[in-house]
């Protein structure tokens, strides 16, 4: 087994090809098995825990982010850039090291994050595992040093899906609060009304409004 793939969930229904005898997916970091298994590469998909010291300096440790880096390091970057109004970003791929995303640079690819956003993270999905692909076929993994500008973000909390707790401007700030948190991962935006919470989802944004359904449950 060369090539070990840690992701807490796969997003795409049918596993991608890239999926075969040479690759293995582990929902959960368990160090007793990576030491059995002895992987060339360990990659980490959709993975926010904190990687132990001992995995990443005994085993090359490529992980997956959400961001141009070294802009939008830490927790939630596809939520982060979205209310934000950013609509075109990069998967970055990077060696582990100490530094929470702060390690080198060996791949980056484009993302669009415009429409739905669990659509997004099934084509974010896809392409990773073709930069995965990508990278495995390489005779050498070259790696250089993140250039720029660095910001962090906090991943969001539950609190922070409440509509009235955001800056909001116009139909477009409503528009990507509400998508933003319209994924499985994240509690949907929300209003509170007396006894009752309003969660609003599936959004649709046109020149003039914005159409979107309600669930109302009373408070627990």
């Amino acid at each position: 087994m060369k090539y070990l793939i840690i992701s807490k969930k796969i997003w795409s229904k049918k596993l991608n090809p890239i999926i075969g005898k040479d690759y293995r997916i582990e929902k959960k970091l368990n160090l007793k098995k990576i030491k059995k298994l002895k992987p060339k590469i360990i990659f980490f998909i959709f993975w926010s825990d904190y990687i132990p010291q001992e995995i990443y300096k005994n085993f090359l440790c490529i992980q997956f982010h959400t961001s141009d880096l070294p802009k939008f390091r830490g927790g939630s970057p596809i939520q982060n850039q979205i209310i934000r109004g950013i609509t075109k970003s990069k998967i970055s791929a990077f060696r582990v090291n100490s530094v929470i995303d702060g390690g080198d640079i060996c791949l980056k690819r484009h993302i669009n994050l415009t429409g739905n956003t669990k659509n997004i993270f099934i084509q974010i999905e896809s392409k990773i595992f073709r930069m995965i692909k990508n990278l495995t076929l390489r005779k050498k993994i070259t790696f250089y040093k993140q250039k720029g500008r660095i910001s962090f973000y906090k991943r969001r909390t539950p609190k922070e899906s409440e509509l009235n707790k955001n800056k909001i401007r116009n139909l477009v700030d409503f528009y990507n609060l509400i998508r933003s948190t319209d994924v499985d991962q994240y509690p949907r935006a929300y209003l509170k009304f007396k006894n009752f919470n309003i969660e609003i989802f599936s959004a649709k944004l046109s020149n003039k409004s914005l159409n979107a359904q309600i669930k109302i449950s009373k408070k627990k």
